[in-house]
């Protein structure tokens, strides 16, 4: 979510040197027109269509967690005995370390496919969070623009930029929120059938474009012909 809405930040801080130079020297407590600053993430977050996702995906997803869960406490039994076992191996008087790095080896190997089996369990509830992230954050831009419409805002700030703040006015986030809510009063939670993250479709698309560089073929050298002579 992250990476989408920071392009949304950028896309939208529409500061000029003069506006810059009027909020700096505002005097205390004087309200500059046209400022505004808002939490794009907290804004998305606290969206009804967020929230109320949040709270169906335990239950339409018991299923896939339950079996992570249980899986992860199998895992979890089977390491442990492995774990024990390195422990005193390694506190013995004479260790052996060519045991030693072999039991290391096995804890790790066990470590990695329980985590890679752990993400494909999960992987359903991973993507139902991507997507309805997505279905929000499509929407974010146009919402930021209404709110900034609405309260007449010229110059919109990321709060992180911003030192301190002694009037709430210019906070703009239950305003994208709510132009959130208007917009997108809910969400779909479960994805069609093959959908991926952004992340991962603009990944093969550029591994698809360089892939497909690669294959062109190269031009034809060309020699050139001396003219002859008389």
């Amino acid at each position: 979510m992250k990476l989408i809405v920071k392009s949304v930040i950028a896309g939208l801080l529409l500061a000029t040197t003069s506006q810059m130079a009027v909020a700096q020297n505002a005097a205390p407590g004087t309200l500059v027109a046209g400022l505004g600053v808002a939490d794009l993430e907290g804004a998305v977050a606290n969206s009804n269509a967020y929230k109320t996702a949040q709270q169906q995906r335990p239950v339409t997803y018991k299923a896939q967690i339950d079996q992570a869960e249980a899986r992860r406490k199998a895992i979890a039994a089977q390491l442990q005995p492995m774990v024990d076992k390195f422990t005193k191996d390694r506190q013995a008087a004479a260790p052996n370390q060519a045991a030693l790095q072999q039991q290391a080896q096995q804890i790790q190997q066990v470590q990695q496919s329980g985590e890679q089996e752990l993400q494909r369990i999960i992987q359903p509830v991973a993507y139902s969070e991507a997507y309805v992230q997505e279905q929000i954050e499509d929407k974010l831009d146009q919402a930021v623009k209404n709110a900034m419409a609405q309260k007449k805002i010229s110059l919109l700030l990321n709060p992180q930029v911003v030192l301190a703040m002694n009037n709430n006015a210019y906070n703009l986030t239950t305003d994208v929120t709510n132009q959130l809510n208007t917009l997108i009063p809910s969400a779909q939670l479960v994805p069609p059938q093959g959908w991926e993250p952004r992340q991962i479709r603009e990944a093969r698309a550029a591994q698809a474009q360089q892939g497909a560089a690669g294959q062109q073929p190269a031009a034809p050298a060309t020699t050139a012909t001396q003219p002859t002579g008389r």
